[in-house]
């Protein structure tokens, strides 16, 4: 079955399409600044380094940490991935049990287009999606900043959110990963064969922008609906609403909550016909894709849910001599590309049939 990369944009029903834009001719248009909300101890097993990259990827840097501390990669930490093309700060950890991190590390590092700006002692590893947050500092450039209407488009977002859509990077180049993932399915799906299991997150990635997308279609993204799962601001606390009520929707409507959709897993209701509007739109995801539905709970997924909107932190719109600056924070797990492709036009948003 092919499937068709194109969701619906929130704003086009009130600006109409965006128009051209570029938003990475160099990577110091893109900057990228994890932000963790701890702080390591100073003492421990465990080297902690700050680094700042440039058009490298983050196993890029783990690689050439684990040669350069002749260890294997197992025995390096880190919270998120982050972009290639792009200048980038996180933090990395690397495991040196009883000695100390080989001579000239940073300058090796530095010759390698890496720059340690931090540096300490911890106790643990570095564990995947411990950070709170990426702080991005955008330049855009093109037609799109220019018209007239730029500025209202941002303030919308600002004001109302932005559809928490997952980013073209998570279906791999020309949407690949989706046909590798049901060809995978339709064999049965191993964990030798999708070892990182970036597939199955693929896929369902792709489950979620697909009801995402519908509710953008029908208008109620970022309303509650009856039978609604709803995820409280800055948490990952969730709750279900049976009844959709005017408190739930004077909350929504400050940004405090917000509907959540389905990460698709095991778990999900099996309501032969629901009856709440929220549940109609799950079941009709599982009856336009059962194989990709059957195949990730096969694979022993558990549901979890995301939500569908995003709150755009501290946000700041910069005037350039050449295009704009746009600063804002995102939640972990969330696309700066999410916010952009309701700004801009550019080939990275374009409609793409995967393979």
């Amino acid at each position: 079955m092919s499937l068709t990369l194109d969701w619906a944009r929130c704003l086009d029903a009130t600006f109409g399409p965006p128009k051209p834009g570029d938003y990475r001719a160099t990577p110091e248009d893109f900057l990228v600044d994890e932000a963790l909300d701890f702080a390591p101890e100073g003492h421990g097993e465990h080297l902690w380094l700050r680094i700042e990259k440039r058009r490298q990827t983050t196993l890029d840097v783990v690689n050439m940490l684990a040669r350069l501390c002749e260890v294997t990669p197992r025995g390096i930490g880190y919270s998120g991935m982050k972009d290639r093309l792009a200048v980038t700060r996180q933090w990395l950890s690397v495991h040196l049990p009883g000695r100390d991190a080989p001579e000239q590390l940073e300058e090796r590092l530095a010759a390698l287009g890496t720059t340690v700006l931090e540096r300490a002692r911890h106790p643990r590893k570095l564990k995947r999606g411990v950070h709170r947050t990426n702080r991005f500092s955008l330049r855009i450039s093109g037609d799109a900043v220019e018209t007239e209407d730029f500025g209202a488009r941002w303030q919308a977002l600002c004001e109302f959110g932005v559809p928490n859509y997952f980013g073209p990077q998570r279906f791999g180049a020309g949407g690949r990963n989706l046909d590798r993932v049901q060809a995978l399915f339709a064999r049965g799906w191993r964990k030798r064969d999708d070892r990182q299991g970036m597939l199955l997150s693929s896929a369902r990635s792709f489950l979620f922008n697909e009801l995402l997308g519908a509710r953008v279609e029908a208008g109620c993204w970022a309303t509650p609906l009856d039978g609604d799962t709803l995820m409280l601001e800055g948490t990952q606390s969730v709750f279900t609403a049976e009844q959709a009520d005017d408190e739930l929707r004077r909350r929504a409507a400050e940004l405090d909550l917000h509907p959540a959709g389905p990460l698709w897993g095991t778990g999900m209701s099996a309501e032969a016909e629901p009856t709440a509007p929220a549940q109609r739109f799950e079941a009709q995801l599982k009856h336009d894709h059962p194989a990709l539905c059957a195949g990730i709970e096969q694979a022993g997924a558990k549901c979890a849910r995301r939500a569908l909107r995003l709150r755009l932190g501290d946000p700041e719109l910069t005037p350039l001599d050449a295009g704009i600056r746009l600063t804002f924070s995102l939640p972990k797990g969330s696309f700066a590309t999410a916010v952009l492709r309701e700004l801009i036009a550019h080939p990275d948003f374009a409609p793409l049939p995967a393979g």
